[in-house]
C-alpha cells in the first residue's frame, strides 16, 4: 500500500542522511524508525479523515424520512457514489477497500439489489458484522443453507456482542427448519452476552416452543428486508426511514 511504502522511504532516508553524517548505519536505524512510523501514522490520518467524510455525507442523506421508494432509490445511488470516491484511497490505505465494498454491499442489499449486494458483499471485510449478517440474508433468501451459515458465522465472530446478529441467524434457521441449530445459536449469543435480557428472552421463547418475536431488535432488524414492517402513521410520510449502520 501506498501510505506504507512512503513511510518506508521516508524512513529509510532518515537512516541514509545519519550514515552521510558520518554515523554508523545502526546510528541512524531508530530514527529511521521512528519516522517511519510517524509519516505512516499521519498519512493513515489524512486518509481516514477523508473517508469519515464521504461516511458523514452518506450518514446525513440517509438520516431523513424518505417519502417514497423512488426517493429512497435516488438516496442509496447518491450514497453508492459518494462511497465509491472513497475506493481510490483503497491502494493508499489498508481495509479501506473491503470496508467501502461492506458499506455499499448493505446499502444495495437494503433497496433489493441482491446482485449488486452480493458482488461488493465478495470483496467486503470479514470484521464488518453487519455486513456479513445481510449476506447471510441474502443467501437465506437464495436458499443456500451452507453459504449463510457461513456468512453468518462470521458475523458472530466480529460481531458476537451484537445481540441482532444472533437473532438474525436463529431467524433464518427457523425459517429453514433448523429449531435445534437456532437453540444452540441463541445459546452461544447468550453465552456471550450474559447481561443481555433481549437474546435471554429470545431463548426462552424457543425454548417454550414459542415464536420467535423480533420486535426487540427493530428497527434494525427491519434493514434485513425478511418481513414486511408494520405501516407507517399518515403523518409519518412515504416512506421507511433508511438507518446507515456502520461497523463500530
Amino acid at each position: 500500500m501506498y501510505n506504507l511504502l512512503i513511510s518506508l522511504a521516508v524512513g529509510f532516508l532518515v537512516a541514509l542522511l545519519v550514515k552521510l553524517a558520518n554515523f554508523s548505519i545502526w546510528a541512524g536505524l531508530v530514527p529511521g524508525l521512528i519516522a517511519a512510523v510517524l509519516t505512516f501514522i499521519l498519512l493513515a490520518r489524512r486518509v481516514a479523515t477523508r473517508i469519515q467524510g464521504l461516511m458523514s455525507t452518506v450518514q446525513a442523506d440517509l438520516q431523513s424520512q424518505p417519502t417514497s421508494q423512488k426517493d429512497a432509490q435516488g438516496r442509496v445511488e447518491r450514497a453508492v457514489k459518494t462511497l465509491e470516491k472513497g475506493l481510490a484511497y483503497e491502494k493508499w490505505q489498508f481495509m479501506v477497500g473491503p470496508e467501502i465494498h461492506a458499506q455499499i454491499g448493505m446499502l444495495k442489499y437494503m433497496v433489493k439489489d441482491l446482485e449488486g449486494a452480493q458482488a461488493h458483499f465478495n470483496k467486503g471485510s470479514s470484521r464488518n458484522y453487519m455486513a456479513k449478517a445481510m449476506e447471510g440474508a441474502l443467501f437465506y433468501q437464495r436458499d443456500n443453507v451452507p453459504a449463510m451459515k457461513a456468512a453468518f458465522e462470521a458475523a458472530t465472530k466480529s460481531g458476537k456482542k451484537e445481540p441482532i446478529v444472533w437473532a438474525a441467524y436463529a431467524w433464518c434457521l427457523l425459517q429453514k427448519k433448523e429449531k435445534d441449530e437456532a437453540l444452540k445459536v441463541l445459546g452461544r449469543g447468550v453465552e456471550e452476552n450474559p447481561k443481555d435480557e433481549k437474546l435471554k428472552a429470545s431463548l426462552a421463547q424457543l425454548q417454550n416452543d414459542k415464536r420467535l418475536k423480533m420486535k426487540p431488535y427493530e428497527p434494525t432488524w427491519w434493514q434485513f428486508g425478511l418481513e414486511t414492517p408494520p405501516m407507517m402513521p399518515p403523518s409519518g410520510g412515504g416512506g421507511r426511514r433508511m438507518q446507515f449502520v456502520t461497523r463500530r
